[in-house]
């Protein structure tokens, strides 16, 4: 099967537990106002077959060590589900530790037996809640986030290890009443291994210069190294200490 790739990053250390090859895939339904890589939403990018991105990353496998292994991240790679499902599968086979980079925007659980096979073949999903509040998330992002949040769930079912992401924004996602909201939703999973908190930066502006965008953050500065203490502590970021 093929599919479209953005980038790669060899050896990654922030998608996943040790040194991990990251696969971005090309193409994302969400817009959110703090993406820092606007180049990966259209449709497009470099073909690739799934035994193709297998071959590259048993390449660096001895560089994995016991926790290292693949991030497929994006853009959104559930666009892309079916080409994830079958990479995923033939590492699993070899020996790899798999993981997923998701907004879990396209899950639908109404047809939660589609996703069976990409889940059965992941170790660890990243998902990234975007916001807590519904209204919220649609201004933040463009959609809604039941999905989101629904594939929490549906992880936690099935017993898929997961560790929440949350991009900290002043003003847009950084008030304790939403982060308290998120403990409040996280605390009833019983499969989040830990909460990571992401500090918005404006590395991506120059992108959105290049590409003829509107960059509607412009002047929003990073968070305050008080906030994101503040954020961590509500959140409880860190891994969660297990029974």
């Amino acid at each position: 099967m093929q599919g479209y790739v953005h980038s790669f990053e060899s050896f990654g250390t922030v998608d996943g537990p040790g040194i991990r090859f990251v696969v971005f895939l090309q193409g994302c339904p969400l817009r959110c106002k703090y993406c820092h890589n606007p180049d990966s939403w259209l449709a497009g990018g470099t073909p690739y077959s799934a035994e193709d991105i297998v071959k590259r990353v048993l390449r660096y496998r001895n560089y994995f060590g016991d926790e290292g292994g693949i991030t497929v991240s994006g853009g959104e790679p559930m666009l892309q589900r079916e080409f994830v499902t079958e990479i995923f599968q033939k590492l699993k086979k070899e020996g790899v530790s798999t993981c997923l980079d998701t907004s879990g925007y396209l899950f639908d659980a109404k047809r939660k037996e589609d996703f069976l096979p990409l889940f059965r073949s992941t170790d660890l999903v990243l998902l990234d809640i975007k916001h807590i509040d519904e209204e919220q998330c649609k201004s933040l992002t463009g959609k809604s986030n039941k999905n989101t949040l629904a594939l929490a769930r549906f992880l936690d079912e099935l017993g898929v290890k997961m560790w929440i992401r949350h991009v900290l924004v002043p003003e847009l996602t950084d008030r304790d009443e939403w982060l308290r909201a998120i403990r409040a939703f996280t605390d009833t999973l019983s499969n989040v291994e830990k909460i990571e908190v992401l500090p918005y930066h404006t590395m991506g502006e120059v992108k959105y210069e290049k590409l003829g965008y509107d960059y509607c953050l412009k002047g929003v500065s990073p968070p305050t190294e008080d906030r994101v203490r503040n954020a961590k502590k509500i959140l409880g970021a860190g891994f969660r200490k297990k029974d």
